[in-house]
């Protein structure tokens, strides 16, 4: 039963999505779009987004960093230029950061059914998509010249099952995986936004052999897609915001939690509201590296609602 609970929770995540979550009034013309990997199945672009004209590209004499992102849509649907996200893309530039938003193979497109086979499913979608995050990665750092990126401050970012797909990449780097041997020997990323974002462990309680990098989560307490607390069984679990700040505590990482009190899965897609949080975040853990620890419960009314699925029952009808 309890097993049966966790496959049913993770392939919920494939009904996610973020349409109606974002405002879509806002667009934004990517400044160059590129050709970052070939797979079988199809070829993977990013939208390159320069700071705006004008917009203040240092802080505290410090460069501020490139911002990789990556969409949400349970790793079923979503695109890298979906009007949803233009918004806070245009917010970001104005606010002098580069962003990258990513194509990544879409792991569980076509599945219906919920099974046993469907954990091993998930597990294979999220590393697909974190295989493409650091195929992007290293394109970049090949290209850091063209881009006007520096290769020691680029920050990660995901709504949903690209939040997922970030918390995972820096879980395998962590723990210097075979995920991550692709990589630059000492690469890291500078910082990692999550914005209801969670991890998946096959070796019980998500552990580290080193410190993660900085790392911003935003999560609804009443989060019924990607699990704000737990499900776990046996030494299977997915572990959401709610659970992983126990384990940043206990090893005394570099973080920000915010909870949103009462607050589902529309925290997802709530960066343009929140981007006050993000800002102060890429300002003085990232960019300063201080160990600035937040953890607050965030009960606001201004935070926007999405209309998009919230639970299981929403999503298929039981």
């Amino acid at each position: 039963m309890i097993k049966k609970l966790l496959i049913i929770t993770l392939m919920a995540i494939a009904g996610i999505g973020t349409e109606a979550i974002l405002a879509q009034e806002h667009s934004i013309t990517p400044d160059g779009t590129f050709m970052y990997a070939k797979r079988d199945t199809c070829d993977l672009f990013m939208d390159v987004y320069d700071p705006a004209e004008g917009s203040i590209r240092e802080a505290y004499g410090i460069e501020k960093p490139t911002v990789i992102f990556m969409f949400g849509g349970g790793f079923i649907h979503g695109t890298r230029d979906d009007a949803d996200y233009h918004k806070w893309f245009r917010m970001m530039t104005e606010n002098g950061y580069r962003v990258i938003s990513i194509d990544y193979r879409l792991g569980l497109k076509g599945s219906d059914k919920v099974g046993v086979a469907q954990v091993n499913v998930l597990d294979k979608a999220i590393h697909m998509a974190v295989e493409d995050l650091f195929s992007a990665t290293n394109f970049i750092l090949d290209n850091a010249d063209q881009f006007g990126v520096n290769p020691s401050n680029i920050v990660i970012s995901g709504s949903s099952a690209g939040a997922i797909s970030v918390m995972q990449a820096e879980y395998e780097i962590a723990n210097e995986t075979q995920w991550a041997s692709v990589l630059p020997a000492g690469f890291n990323y500078a910082g990692v936004m999550s914005f209801s974002g969670a991890i998946l462990s096959r070796e019980g309680k998500v552990d580290f052999k080193k410190s993660p990098c900085p790392t911003l989560m935003l999560h609804g307490t009443s989060d019924e897609l990607v699990p704000y607390d737990q499900i776990k069984v046996f030494s299977l679990g997915f572990f959401g915001g709610g659970k992983l700040v126990e384990r940043f505590k206990k090893y005394g990482l570099n973080y920000n939690m915010y909870h949103f009190t009462d607050y589902g899965h529309e925290i997802a897609g709530s960066m343009d509201t929140t981007l006050d949080l993000q800002l102060k975040f890429l300002e003085t853990n990232v960019m300063q590296k201080k160990m600035r620890i937040v953890e607050a419960w965030i009960s606001d009314p201004d935070v926007f609602k999405g209309s998009g699925p919230q639970s299981r029952k929403e999503l298929y009808g039981n």
